[in-house]
């Protein structure tokens, strides 16, 4: 069995409305509370980088199974939008909706496209960010094929 580890540093001088900053890899960057929770809003934050996490592992996630199943599409482009409640004060991650838009050649017949779909929901079910989530945050997927 491999494992990966995977480091993150951070580092917080203040109280609630501070910034920030993290490193990871290539990812370095200052963090704060978003401006929607009456934060400063500079930098990112756990919010968007969750939902970055879901959407980059399953477009990754998705043209890789596309690319081994030999269908694959002219071009490949998603926006996702993350939920979160907020009831009594709670803040409550609750759902995020990945929208794939996936562009193929006119000469893809109807089966295969049928097939691109279907990896399409795969994708979700095996992503491991969609996976360490699940049970936890609703993903929904609305699925866009388009024909160029």
């Amino acid at each position: 069995m491999a494992e990966h580890t995977f480091t993150l540093t951070a580092s917080w001088p203040g109280g609630r409305n501070s910034v920030g900053e993290i490193a990871t890899g290539q990812l370095q960057t200052k963090v704060s509370i978003p401006p929607e929770m009456d934060g400063p809003g500079i930098g990112t934050n756990p919010d968007e980088m969750l939902l970055g996490a879901a959407a980059t592992c399953y477009i990754i996630t998705l043209a890789a199974m596309l690319e081994r199943a030999k269908l694959e599409p002219t071009e490949l482009t998603m926006t996702s939008e993350g939920i979160v409640d907020v009831t009594n004060g709670v803040f409550t991650y609750v759902k995020i909706t990945h929208k794939p838009r996936i562009v193929i050649s006119r000469d893809y017949t109807e089966k295969e496209e049928r097939h691109i779909v279907r990896l399409a929901e795969k994708a979700e079910k095996t992503c491991m960010i969609s996976k360490a989530i699940r049970g936890n945050v609703e993903i929904a997927l609305e699925i866009t094929i388009d024909h160029e």
